[in-house]
């Protein structure tokens, strides 16, 4: 199974327990793939800058690191969806058509309420 996270997912998986850190756990099993694109990889970073600098004694740059290396990295290349309320969400959906993604698990309320697009489900953590 492919499957594109939110970064609202991983973020949650990466400090707290609970659904998201399941997900986590699934995929460092081997359950299913990461798909990740780069403007996704940009978001990421940028989240865990803004918590970097909240929270120094935390260092989750290593954690980062890890999950892009250990992911399937798509280009998306010319492809430009516009489906999403809020536009800053089309690179989810994006990632998942270049990638050839079954799910998108997400928490974002934009994404969740296409429940799904072109045949990828976008699903709550605790739906997947």
């Amino acid at each position: 199974m492919r499957v594109v996270l939110d970064t609202n997912v991983l973020i949650s998986g990466i400090f707290f327990s609970g659904l998201p850190f399941k997900i986590l756990t699934h995929w460092r099993k081997g359950n299913f793939t990461a798909v990740i694109s780069e403007p996704i990889i940009l978001e990421y970073t940028r989240v865990v800058e803004e918590i970097s600098a909240k929270f120094p004694q935390i260092d989750i740059h290593e954690i980062l690191e890890l999950f892009i290396l250990n992911s399937e990295i798509v280009d998306i290349g010319d492809l430009k969806i516009t489906e999403c309320e809020d536009p800053d969400d089309n690179k989810f959906l994006e990632c998942a058509i270049a990638g050839n993604c079954d799910i998108i698990v997400s928490g974002d309320k934009h994404l969740l309420k296409l429940r799904a697009y072109q045949g990828i489900e976008i699903l709550k953590p605790r739906e997947s």
